[in-house]
């Protein structure tokens, strides 16, 4: 795909105008009510929410029309450097399909961004985001594309600035960052790539936005709940099961419990029966590790409450089907 952007008329669509396209902003930020179109931006290999949350969605039958699947990239001690982590998660991917009996959504799975974006100016060309900029481009700011990101985002930023026309035919939901009235703003999926977190809440863009510590910290599951409601239920929640209990292993504490965060990214799209959200003015990650507001700028939608004992019954009935 032909790289053509212009950074500086991508930052001046109004970032610092509230009322630009306001009706049409406004009702994409409501959750969405009937089928709708889906992606899903993924550092599955990450930590063991990934794999609830692929799950998850592709458990919603005809609700939810997936139609692709991005590895993103990510950098911990799972692996050697963000490429790596990227190849890890297509890789994780690939073997949970068949577990989720979709293997035909194979051909649909697309490997990302080996490295963060290098400013907020550049995007980092990949299949992912390539194919994310020739998909949405299809779509209408009354009939958009969802796009749930629960790693760094890097792939979503490229593809905006690969085709900054895609902004208002696009929903975003990510989970990243804390909750805005947390100390420090240090999240793992958005300290990867501030730059590129930049861009996705600096366009005007749609995006629900579900922080983690201070809200989404509240969904969790324990080694009871594992062994009661999904272990020998079939083998994907034995997949899950095992997947959890070995990254668990070395808990100092035998009452542990693990937060599940990104599975509440995909409960955003079933319609508001498990989250509580408003509006917000989009704030503004800085690169020092911590919000700042402006009261000039857009909407997004920000989710503040999960209802964590409906959501995982949800959860639990969906993964034993």
């Amino acid at each position: 795909m032909e790289t053509v952007y212009d950074p500086q008329a991508f930052f001046q669509i109004g970032t610092r105008d509230p009322s630009i396209a306001l009706p049409g902003l406004i009702r994409r930020l409501e959750p969405p009510t009937g089928p709708i179109d889906v992606v899903l931006d993924t550092d599955t290999f990450n930590e063991v929410d990934d794999q609830f949350a692929l799950s998850y969605l592709l458990k919603q039958g005809d609700r939810l029309r997936v139609k692709a699947l991005y590895a993103a990239p990510f950098y911990n001690e799972k692996s050697t450097g963000p490429a790596d982590g990227m190849e890890k998660s297509y890789q994780e991917i690939l073997t949970l399909l068949p577990l989720l009996g979709r293997e035909d959504l194979k051909p649909l799975v697309y490997k990302g961004s080996p490295r963060y974006l290098p400013s907020e100016g550049e995007p980092v060309p990949s299949p992912a985001p390539e194919h994310l900029a020739r998909l949405a481009a299809a779509y209408t700011p009354e009939r958009p594309l969802y796009v749930v990101a629960i790693g760094a985002i890097t792939n979503v930023a490229s593809a905006l600035l690969l085709d900054p026309s895609i902004r208002d035919k696009v929903v975003i939901v990510w989970l990243g960052g804390h909750a805005l009235t947390w100390p420090r703003n240090n999240e793992f999926n958005l300290a990867q790539d501030i730059a590129a977190a930049r861009v996705v809440l600096g366009c005007g863009a749609a995006v629900a936005l579900l922080p983690c510590m201070g809200v989404v910290s509240g969904f969790q599951i324990s080694k009871a709940d594992l062994e009661t409601y999904l272990k020998g239920k079939n083998p994907l929640c034995d997949y899950l099961v095992d997947t959890v209990l070995r990254d668990m292993a070395d808990s100092p504490l035998p009452t542990w419990s693990r937060v599940i965060w990104d599975v509440t990214a995909v409960a955003w799209l079933l319609g508001g029966e498990f989250l509580e959200d408003r509006l917000e003015h989009s704030p503004i990650p800085e690169y020092g590790g911590r919000w700042s507001f402006d009261h000039n700028r857009h909407f997004i939608r920000y989710v503040y409450h999960v209802y964590r004992d409906k959501l995982f019954a949800d959860l639990v009935e969906k993964l034993t089907q």
